[in-house]
């Protein structure tokens, strides 16, 4: 939807074309219909749907006194579900983080813009309450579900605390930016392996592309073995079975322009369905759309601590999709290291 664009439905209309397909999910009923998944939301403001302030400093304390939730973060090809309570907040106006043992999230919070507190009625009475928040083109940035363990008392706080003056319905919405394609320089290839090299921690890595005038994945295409390796796409559906039956604990990172969120430890339960593969485990749950991986790479990075090897998959546009590294903490890393380097090498390598 382009900027300052009326919805193409009021909110009314909205409301009546969702109770004909209450079923269907929010996020491919709004694209049906041709809007956005946070004007799906906002139409229902006044049925069972407050507007609230989602500046993550207010947001966050609030959401950890609720207990047991289910915390989801998600792109266009994979969602990363996690149980757990959001204990540790670290704030700030710029980045902030959640540092959980089960709940672990990296946070942006300049695109933390529209944020909804819902309750829905299911067909059997039962009561859901979620917290939803959308970034400027309104797409979903992150959303919080209680369980039947979570507090309903202190979601009613949260609201009472963060509900905004205006409630209003119709609002517009920023054009969706478009994901950055590789942006490669072989010219620079011996500077960004020399750089490569002087890395001490994982985090130096994307101001040191950028330096080189390069992204991330227009970094490994240059860098080339033994710094970034091409594997076969199905790479990564086999390192979740492998990871699973042979009991190697990873941390499997999902984001988009406003959260990522990781799982820590072991997966346990990997089941294909169709294209989606999902990890099932009982509080954690991630469903990836293998059809829309177009690269994987396995990428060996310079740490103060030894080398840490990850398995990254992009899409068609060269969007990340997800990241899998060996789970470190007091983990010898041997197993993953060795996982990773018998994965499905691909012979032509992106250009």
């Amino acid at each position: 939807m382009a900027d300052g664009q009326t919805l193409p439905l009021d909110a009314p209309a909205i409301r009546a074309l969702r109770a004909e397909s209450p079923k269907t999910r929010a996020r491919d009923f709004a694209a049906a219909h041709g809007l956005t998944e946070a004007a799906l939301v906002a139409a229902h403001i006044g049925h069972g749907t407050v507007a609230i302030d989602a500046t993550p400093d207010r947001l966050f304390p609030l959401i950890r006194d609720l207990g047991d939730v289910l915390a989801l973060t998600r792109n266009e090809s994979c969602v990363h579900e996690r149980r757990g309570t959001y204990s540790d907040y670290r704030g700030g106006p710029h980045a902030a983080m959640v540092l959980d043992p089960e709940i672990d999230m990296r946070i942006f919070p300049s695109h933390w813009l529209h944020g909804f507190a819902v309750e829905e009625t299911a067909a059997d009475g039962t009561v859901k309450r979620s917290l939803q928040v959308f970034d400027a083109a309104g797409d979903a940035v992150h959303k919080v579900h209680l369980k039947p363990e979570s507090d309903a008392a202190a979601f009613a706080r949260l609201v009472d605390a963060l509900r905004l003056p205006e409630q209003q319905a119709e609002r517009s919405y920023e054009a969706r930016k478009p994901v950055e394609p590789a942006k490669a320089a072989p010219d620079r290839a011996a500077a960004l392996r020399a750089d490569w090299d002087r890395m001490t921690d994982t985090h130096q890595f994307l101001k040191l592309v950028k330096a080189q005038k390069m992204n991330r994945l227009g970094a490994y295409r240059v860098a080339g073995a033994p710094y970034a390796v091409a594997l076969e796409p199905r790479a990564v559906t086999e390192t979740l079975t492998r990871a699973a039956e042979e009991r190697v604990p990873v941390m499997i990172f999902v984001g988009n322009m406003g959260c990522i969120q990781i799982h820590g430890g072991p997966i346990e339960r990997v089941v294909p369905m169709g294209p989606w593969i999902n990890v099932m485990d009982p509080r954690f749950n991630l469903h990836l759309r293998s059809d829309h991986i177009a690269e994987v790479w396995c990428v060996n990075k310079p740490t103060r601590t030894g080398a840490a090897i990850s398995i990254e998959a992009f899409d068609a546009e060269g969007g990340l999709i997800l990241q899998i590294f060996g789970y470190r903490k007091d983990t010898p890393a041997d197993a993953w290291n060795a996982l990773a380097h018998s994965l499905p090498r691909l012979e032509a390598v992106p250009a």
